[in-house]
């Protein structure tokens, strides 16, 4: 991991958008509009209500999330601050560094999360118990 990757926080994103008759586009490049090459993209969609998703954090692997239908709510911990932001625009994100803790919730009917991260998907790169993680912080 290089030094500029150890050093990304917790980050709002804004995408531009390209606004005419035929609707809106919005659009991201890897290692422009977000920090990191795009290794995986995955989405969330269908999530019942009172749900979560997430609740656990990633040791290496950072992630940017995008609302891009509907809205939702995204508790995020980096072992000093744990702050809350709220996703109601397609062309804003969540940078999540990797290390924090990440809990999506309250998700609107319809809602689509889509997600870019920075490395292919690994089981044993995750953290499943917020006790273990904080252990393992101090």
């Amino acid at each position: 991991m290089t030094d500029h990757m150890r050093r990304l926080c917790v980050q709002r994103l804004q995408l531009l958008k390209n606004v005419d008759v035929r609707g809106t586009l919005s659009f991201l490049e890897g290692g422009i509009d977000i920090p990191f090459e795009v290794a995986r993209v995955f989405w969330i969609t269908d999530v019942p209500e009172n749900q979560t998703r997430g609740g656990h954090a990633h040791w290496t692997c950072h992630e940017a999330v995008f609302a891009v239908s509907g809205s939702c709510e995204i508790e995020v911990d980096d072992g000093d601050v744990c702050q809350v932001f709220r996703l109601e625009q397609p062309n804003e994100g969540l940078l999540i560094p990797a290390g924090a803790w990440c809990e999506l919730r309250h998700f609107t009917q319809g809602t689509v999360c889509v997600v870019m991260a920075s490395e292919h998907y690994d089981p044993t790169g995750y953290c499943h118990e917020k006790d273990a993680w904080h252990k393992l912080r101090s």
